[in-house]
């Protein structure tokens, strides 16, 4: 290298403009030096320099299946005759296979390096066999010289390479809705500038790495953003597998993929979607009142808590383990709301705390069925004790205004305290519990008596979990971390869309749509109004 990284830090663009032009041209020219020894070097594996063969990528190909100015998993440069030939023609070569792209590269160091990627024609196993039409081709003209951005002519383009997309596209007839499938072909090449003759290629656009998703996101896909958007309905929504949704794509839309590829479009989805759990996090932090709950949630056998906090406009869902960590990841020092919860104790160092009198209010009818005398009758005092303030509260909620029922309801409340700590180190385990249940507790239950315009229960969160329990019965959890980050992710942005009363899977077509051209990601839809 010519330049080292301390001649590097000392050069920014202002520096840079500022230099006269011999000097700059010197620069340049160290710069163009460094550049192409880096790029070599990226470019060097077992094959080309002495590094041994188990330093190589596994998904790495050899350097000579792809150009230099290719994507790493597009097919190699074709004439123009090849990228427009029929879809009959060579399907095996013109479509990417129904497997991740870079399933089919010959291994470093084999025999087959010069060859094409991709299974040959005639050979045994199988290939994506290429029937449908091409519905429209769409070339992908570069939009300026790269070198002097200046305009380039549409007629000079020349094709390089290109791919199929199969999509749906929803549409209306005289009224009624449908589905109609698409088959694309895009088309990528090259212009040459006719002012300084350097030539521009085109190329799908594709999302900056995250060391945490094996998955890409790249326009490169075989698989429509609408299409992808489907898939997930049914499998997030409708509770489908893989192999059911391979079923019903086939039977009804006729459209054939294999399991693999629908899983991978389930976990780019989850990829797209996440730097929007960031801002659902802010939304909770800011909120009045919020609903946590937690269920059991497993992954490849290891047992984790499903965790939501839910508000009437959003929805966060994530997957851990059961600990005060999560609580303090989401909500931390800057959540001064209201949080509405059950009686797990991590939840105490909230001052702002509710309890959900429906968990205790089926504990003491519990105790009220009991052969144990004791329990009998603490069960019965509770019950009743909570028949007459909820009827008090629902009448002060009908009232003009929000009235403080903790004076009026202070002695009878002195004398459940007097009764649960007599209870406290009951011998009958359930009646001890609950006693110290209250005893511990004690405020975050009777706080709503003083506010009786805040709940009750903490039914809002239940019934948010409540369809993702049937999915995990139907899934038997999953399997990797990726899948479970992929789970929470996509409950997260379907169940907030659809509190604010917008259809989920169109902003999920556009939030991928977005996101494989490496843009940032659209923003949430907004509250509706009132």
């Amino acid at each position: 290298m010519r330049l080292s990284d301390f001649d590097l830090a000392q050069l920014d663009e202002q520096t840079v403009t500022g230099l006269p032009g011999a000097q700059k041209d010197v620069l340049l020219v160290k710069l163009l030096s460094d550049l192409k020894e880096a790029r070599d070097r990226l470019k060097s594996d077992s094959r080309t320099s002495s590094r041994p063969p188990s330093s190589d990528d596994p998904w790495s190909g050899s350097s000579s299946d792809t150009p230099e100015d290719t994507p790493e998993d597009t097919p190699a440069p074709e004439t123009q005759s090849e990228a427009e030939s029929s879809p009959g023609e060579n399907s095996s070569e013109q479509s990417p296979q129904d497997e991740p792209e870079d399933a089919h590269k010959p291994s470093a160091g084999s025999d087959n390096d010069s060859r094409r990627a991709g299974r040959r024609p005639g050979a045994t196993g199988h290939s994506r066999e290429l029937t449908l039409p091409v519905s429209e081709t769409i070339y992908h003209y570069p939009p300026q010289c790269s070198r002097c951005e200046g305009a380039l002519e549409a007629d000079q383009f020349i094709a390089c390479t290109g791919h199929y997309v199969l999509d749906i596209e929803p549409g209306e007839v005289e009224g009624l809705r449908g589905l109609q499938v698409r088959h694309d072909k895009h088309v990528y090449g090259e212009i040459a500038c006719e002012k300084c003759g350097h030539r521009t290629r085109s190329e799908p656009g594709r999302c900056p790495g995250e060391d945490l998703w094996k998955v890409r996101l790249s326009e490169w896909h075989l698989v429509g953003v609408t299409l992808s958007s489907l898939i997930v309905c049914l499998s997030q929504r409708m509770g489908l597998s893989r192999r059911r949704i391979q079923e019903f794509l086939l039977d009804w839309l006729g459209i054939k993929l294999s399991t693999a590829l629908i899983d991978q479009c389930i976990r780019e989805m989850g990829r797209a979607v996440h730097p929007l759990e960031e801002l659902l996090v802010e939304e909770i932090e800011q909120t009045v009142l919020a609903h946590v709950d937690e269920t059991p949630w497993k992954e490849w056998g290891q047992l984790l808590w499903m965790w939501v906090f839910s508000t009437p406009h959003l929805c966060v869902y994530f997957i851990g383990y059961r600990s005060a960590e999560i609580l303090q990841n989401v909500l931390g020092e800057r959540f001064t709301g209201w949080l509405m919860s059950d009686g797990y104790q991590v939840y105490r160092q909230f001052h702002r705390r509710l309890r959900c009198w429906a968990h205790l209010l089926r504990k003491a009818r519990g105790l009220e069925d009991s052969l144990n005398a004791e329990a009998r009758g603490f069960g019965r005092y509770t019950h009743q004790l909570f028949d007459e303030l909820m009827g008090a509260i629902y009448a002060a909620r009908a009232g003009p205004g929000d009235e403080d029922l903790s004076e009026r309801y202070r002695q009878r409340l002195d004398v459940f305290r007097a009764l649960c700590e007599r209870h406290r180190d009951s011998g009958h385990a359930k009646t001890r519990a609950l006693a110290r249940e209250f005893l511990n507790d004690w405020e975050a239950i009777w706080v709503v008596l003083k506010y009786p315009y805040l709940p009750l229960t903490n039914n809002e969160a239940e019934r948010a979990l409540r369809h993702w329990v049937i999915i995990r019965r139907l899934m038997q959890g999953t399997r990797t971390p990726e899948g479970t980050r992929v789970v929470a992710l996509l409950a997260s942005v379907i169940e907030t869309c659809r509190r604010r009363q917008v259809l989920p899977w169109p902003y999920l077509a556009s939030v991928l749509a977005e996101r494989r051209k490496g843009n940032p990601v659209p923003p949430l839809p907004a509250v509706p109004a009132g």
